[in-house]
């Protein structure tokens, strides 16, 4: 589905018994399409999230976020963005929440913690989670948000930090379909595809696979290059046939020339695809399933992750065959 930026307004509606009414924002507002956007919250304004956060501004979102360093905020709240002090208070002044944390610890936190975002969301909100935890916690989170009148979908992003910058993200979200429909403006600001995978829990299942096959793909790399150096010939070479050949992918596009060069400024950090494959892994043992060449590579992202002094780029696991050359 290609992502469009469409208008919206609210509009209000009756509520039932039950405090639901078809499509709504607040307990007595709808979304339709229209003229003044919803308002948004963002939490987490890592690599990821400020950029989004930027091109929400850009696309003329009232922009609420949050952020554990706070200084961090500074540029948008230049650009017009509120800051505020809790995951509480920027969830209390959004029709929809925007979270995009590091890792199931930091999602927990946000969500249950002290002052957290469920204190503040209020009924026929919605809850989107962008960050990369297991499909298990997404479920745990849509149920949470299901108790308390809480619309909630897991999408979690692919693209890089270039793709956030020019809001050209592409979205795998799980939930329901309604509510998807509902945020779509919103989506639309920040990427230029989204796929509804199907319930909660299942955009973080395309997410982790996805992020196993970009792992193998970087470190098939890595070893390619080092047989080929071994062997006399410049990695150069290998990378310009590959991509003139069945063996070209639009990662080695970005990938291939941190290797050559050896410099690995983190677009993706190299803990965060660690924790990925950790995530894969356990759910491939919950569900049965072995992943012997996942299993290997996520040993050796570990080597170079436990060796490295500063945040690398996941495309420093050439650093591996550096040391074994002697590099």
């Amino acid at each position: 589905m290609a992502a469009t930026d469409k208008a919206c307004t609210i509009t209000r509606v009756a509520i039932t018994k039950k405090g639901r009414a078809g499509i709504f924002w607040n307990t007595d507002f709808a979304f339709t399409g229209g003229s003044v956007k919803p308002s948004v919250g963002l939490i987490g304004l890592g690599l990821m999230g400020r950029p989004i956060a930027a091109n929400l501004l850009k696309k003329g979102f009232s922009l609420t976020v949050w952020n554990r360093t706070a200084s961090r905020a500074q540029d948008l709240v230049s650009q017009g963005a509120r800051l505020v002090a809790t995951p509480h208070e920027a969830a209390a002044a959004s029709d929809v929440l925007i979270m995009i944390v590091s890792d199931p610890p930091a999602v927990e936190q946000v969500l249950w913690g002290e002052k957290g975002a469920f204190s503040g969301l209020r009924r026929g909100s919605v809850l989107v989670d962008s960050s990369t935890v297991s499909p298990e916690l997404a479920r745990r989170s849509a149920a949470a948000c299901a108790e308390r009148g809480i619309e909630y979908l897991d999408a979690p992003v692919t693209g890089g930090t270039w793709g956030a910058e020019k809001g050209e993200l592409v979205m795998m979200v799980g939930g329901a379909a309604e509510t998807l429909k509902r945020v779509e403006p919103i989506f639309g600001a920040i990427a230029k595809r989204w796929f509804h995978l199907g319930p909660a829990g299942a955009g973080q299942t395309v997410k982790l696979a996805m992020n196993l096959l970009l792992a193998l793909e970087v470190e098939a790399l890595a070893e390619a290059l080092a047989l080929t150096t071994a062997g006399g010939v410049a990695g150069e070479r290998l990378v310009e046939v590959m991509q003139s050949s069945m063996g070209r992918a639009p990662v080695l596009d970005v990938k291939a020339p941190l290797l050559l060069e050896r410099k690995y400024p983190p677009s993706f950090p190299l803990r965060l695809m660690h924790k990925d494959l950790a995530l894969a892994l356990d759910l491939a043992k919950q569900l049965g399933v072995s992943l012997p060449a996942g299993s290997a590579a996520r040993d050796v992202y570990a080597k170079i992750l436990n060796s490295a002094r500063e945040d690398l780029d996941y495309a420093a696991i050439g650093r591996y065959w550096d040391k074994a050359a002697g590099a």
